[in-house]
């Protein structure tokens, strides 16, 4: 079964395009990676695919799940971690995470918040507001947030931006070990090296347009940075 299925998305902003068409496979199990240039439509994709934002045209289904039919069932299915934390400042990191429990219907919510906050390196910081918290610390809570319901799905945006090395190192260590439990992981990233060790199958996104697609098997870095090059221009440029 695919996880994620896109089948002739569309996205328009008015006069704007950001998406032309894209038709994407992603079965249960793998890690993709999406490369492109800034503009690319990149985040637009993977905020429709994380029901924030609807298609103009096109179907989007999470396993077999349609998206415009219903958007809290898939929500259920996936995590996703962005440029925006989507915490609360006012709140501390354990209220943060106890709200989400609530919302994704946990059962035993105070040990999954325990052993979250423990994973991440928060568990001292845990009555603390993350109003005061770093850049990197707030990222650490927002993998501990994406995380907490065990989602089958995880989707990435730019994750490792603001990451301290040992949160980096974190967040590196969880997606190989989410990869060794068979769960599905999209990724968006510019790092070519980053994103080559992380997958095993990745696509090149240019102007709204799924530009190419293959397996990470067997590909070198040097390869890569080839094919990305020949599809959307010097890498300096995007």
């Amino acid at each position: 079964m695919n996880a994620i299925e896109l089948s002739n998305v569309t996205r328009r902003f008015g006069h704007l395009t950001a998406l032309r068409g894209v038709t994407l496979s992603i079965p249960e199990g793998q890690t993709f990676t999406l490369f492109g240039p800034n503009g690319a439509g990149k985040s637009t994709l993977l905020r429709i695919i994380a029901t924030l934002g609807k298609p103009t045209s096109g179907t989007v289904h999470i396993r077999n799940i349609d998206v415009r039919e219903s958007p809290e069932q898939v929500r259920t299915h996936i995590g996703l971690i962005s440029h925006h934390t989507l915490l609360y400042d006012d709140l501390t990191a354990r209220e943060n995470l106890t709200f989400y429990a609530k919302m994704y219907g946990l059962k035993n919510k105070s040990e999954s918040v325990d052993e979250a906050l423990l994973t991440v390196g928060l568990a001292d910081r845990h009555k603390d507001r993350v109003r005061g918290f770093s850049r990197g610390m707030k990222q650490r809570l927002a993998i501990a947030r994406a995380t907490l319901h065990q989602p089958e799905i995880l989707l990435l945006d730019e994750p490792f931006t603001g990451l301290d090395t040992a949160a980096r190192s974190l967040l590196s260590d969880m997606i190989f070990n989410l990869r060794a439990k068979g769960r599905t992981i999209l990724l968006v990233t510019h790092d070519l090296a980053q994103g080559l060790t992380l997958s095993n199958h990745f696509g090149i996104l240019k102007r709204g347009e799924l530009v190419h697609e293959s397996p990470t098997e067997n590909i070198t870095e040097t390869e890569l940075r080839t094919i990305y090059e020949r599809h959307v221009g010097n890498l300096t440029q995007g």
